[in-house]
């Protein structure tokens, strides 16, 4: 919560840090002109690539518009595939294929998520490169999505999408340590695509995300309307870069909450969502693919869909079809 009160405030320590977040902000372009220039290699895959990811530091939205992403491209006769960095896995090899089934600590929760969504070819690995041509050889996969590649400069991208939440934007427009950016404001000029998650300005695409519906965690066939805990009290827990955009939207629904916020990729234990009470427990489906092994009847998440204009998929179409007549 320092940091959000840093980032997105007007925290006078902000100033202070100004000289460190222009070194890092040098390091960053020395670091991106460097694969630019060839010093650093960088590999052009044999398939179209798509890279979505943000220029800040926490969540926006961008696994949502991932699973949006994979359905449009295979509604439109492509075979995709996704890769990630899998943050927070251990697995003892790399790259490694992800399913409904993979555990979150071996391959981290975004990208099981994205397989249990979408039933897509997913792939991990530290060099994402690897991974790519993994889903490639083993999957035919004619068209490639890299989850939070944006800074990922070792994949050549033919399509770029950058995500910005449309409440935070760029906080105090600073790079880090100062402020929440990875890299300079100016890069989303470079950028094919800007969805932003929530009102869009112009020239934006316009991300909502749509979830009124609660799912059991001990019994996936058993869903509840949020509407029915309306004026109810319940436990929120959200482990992601984002969770009073979570609560709130419970709320919206008409919810009490009892806030419950966790790191981002927090690994949960079962004393975690314990509170002494019978209320319900609700929480995101990023958190939920790491409680299932523990959760109880009390216990439930809320999946999420992306909407975006019909504007925003014709412009990515046309992208893709360029992008093809010219392989």
């Amino acid at each position: 919560m320092r940091l959000v009160s840093l980032w997105y405030g007007s925290h006078p320590l902000s100033i202070v840090l100004l000289p460190l977040s222009g070194l890092f902000r040098l390091v960053v372009a020395a670091r991106r002109y460097a694969y630019k220039a060839g010093v650093l290699r960088s590999h052009k895959l044999p398939v179209p690539l798509i890279v979505v990811g943000n220029i800040t530091v926490g969540g926006t939205g961008k696994t949502p518009l991932v699973i949006w992403l994979v359905e449009s491209l295979r509604a439109s006769g492509y075979r995709p595939g996704v890769v990630s960095r899998g943050y927070g896995g251990n697995a003892a090899s790399w790259p490694q294929p992800v399913t409904a089934a993979s555990d979150p600590a071996m391959v981290g929760d975004e990208p099981v998520l994205i397989a249990r969504r979408t039933a897509c070819p997913v792939a991990v690995a530290p060099r994402r490169v690897a991974a790519a041509h993994a889903l490639i050889t083993d999957y035919g996969c004619d068209v490639i999505v890299c989850d939070d590649g944006l800074q990922h400069y070792a994949l050549q991208r033919d399509v770029e999408i950058a995500v910005i939440d449309a409440e935070r934007r760029l906080g105090n427009g600073h790079c880090l340590p100062a402020g929440p950016l990875r890299e300079s404001a100016a890069r989303l000029r470079s950028v094919d695509i800007t969805v932003v998650n929530g009102e869009a300005l112009p020239g934006e695409c316009r991300m909502q995300l749509d979830g009124t519906v609660a799912q059991s965690l001990a019994d996936s066939q058993i869903k509840r309307d949020l509407g029915e805990w309306r004026g109810a009290s319940v436990h929120g827990v959200a482990g992601i870069g984002n969770p009073g955009r979570f609560f709130a939207h419970l709320r919206g629904q008409g919810l009490k909450v009892v806030e419950h916020p966790f790191p981002d990729h927090h690994s949960f234990q079962a004393d975690d969502l314990h509170f002494g009470d019978d209320l319900a427990v609700i929480m995101t489906e990023k958190d939920a693919v790491k409680c299932r092994g523990f959760a109880g009847s009390q216990h439930w998440y809320v999946p999420v869909t992306a909407r975006l204009d019909d504007d925003c998929q014709q412009r990515l179409q046309r992208i893709l079809h360029n992008i093809a007549a010219a392989k």
